[in-house]
């Protein structure tokens, strides 16, 4: 392991880290060396993911709590402060998607999206800033998207919450940073995962805009996020912050990018 990339010794915090890509990025910080915490609100969850980290030699510390009620979250981390010890790097990973026109969304839908991708990862984080700053180390990863910049058709709930996230993260910088603590955040593209399964396979129409429309002709794999985490989580992203990592194929650089348009060989 270069030395620039050992955790050894850190503690990690993946919220909703049980599946998916928030497990993709538990098992590349875990195989880096930190230890490993991430929280679910199913016992199901929790129990599948002990098995799969230990399929990959991590012994991960699974814990039961709510990412949007404040008082729930403080149990929960000082749970983990007390077995495995004080949270070196936070990922906010946990996050909802509602796919409802603005014209038919009830408020409560709209809410409960912005209290998960919002809220959450701001309560979480006061919880673990102030230990952080006390020990002038830190590193927080928020988990933005595409849509942290651009809208799509029935997720003005999500591209809300995502937008204002990449400003959180901003503004996390810029009372934070002077204490040696890192805030960014990881925009995916689309990423195969169990979730997206449905719209890849069976000649789905949105599996054909993914690869006509992504300068790199694929889908990232899980690993493709869990990579940049580790990055952002080490001593090699020391002098970044306030940033967001698109692990996306190239297509926000040019999302009207057509393959077999305007190509050169």
């Amino acid at each position: 392991m270069n030395e620039l990339f050992d955790l050894t010794g850190k503690v990690a915090l993946i919220t909703g880290g049980t599946h998916g890509i928030g497990m993709a990025i538990g098992k590349v910080l875990g195989k880096a060396g930190a230890k490993v915490c991430v929280n679910d609100l199913s016992g199901d969850k929790l129990d599948a993911c002990r098995e799969e980290y230990k399929k990959e030699g991590i012994d991960v510390f699974a814990l039961k709590f709510d990412v949007t009620d404040e008082a729930d979250v403080d149990r929960g981390i000082s749970e983990i402060e007390k077995e495995v010890g004080e949270v070196d790097i936070l990922v906010n990973n946990a996050g909802i998607i509602k796919r409802i026109p603005i014209l038919d969304m009830a408020i409560e839908d709209y809410k409960q999206v912005i209290d998960v991708d919002l809220v959450a990862p701001l309560i979480v984080s006061k919880r673990v800033a102030p230990k952080m700053i006390a020990k002038r180390s830190g590193k927080i990863i928020n988990m933005c998207s595409m849509m942290s910049v651009y809208g799509r058709n029935s997720v003005s709930a999500y591209a809300s919450a995502k937008g204002g996230l990449k400003l959180l993260t901003a503004n996390m910088t810029c009372e934070w940073a002077k204490y040696n603590l890192q805030i960014n955040g990881i925009g995916p593209g689309y990423i195969a995962t169990a979730q997206t399964a449905p719209i890849r396979e069976g000649n789905h129409p949105f599996n054909d805009l993914v690869m006509t429309r992504t300068p790199a002709g694929r889908w990232g794999e899980p690993e493709d996020v869990g990579n940049a985490a580790l990055f952002l989580a080490s001593k090699a992203s020391d002098f970044v912050n306030g940033h967001v990592l698109y692990v996306d194929g190239g297509i926000l650089a040019n999302f009207g990018y057509v393959k077999g348009e305007n190509d050169i060989d």
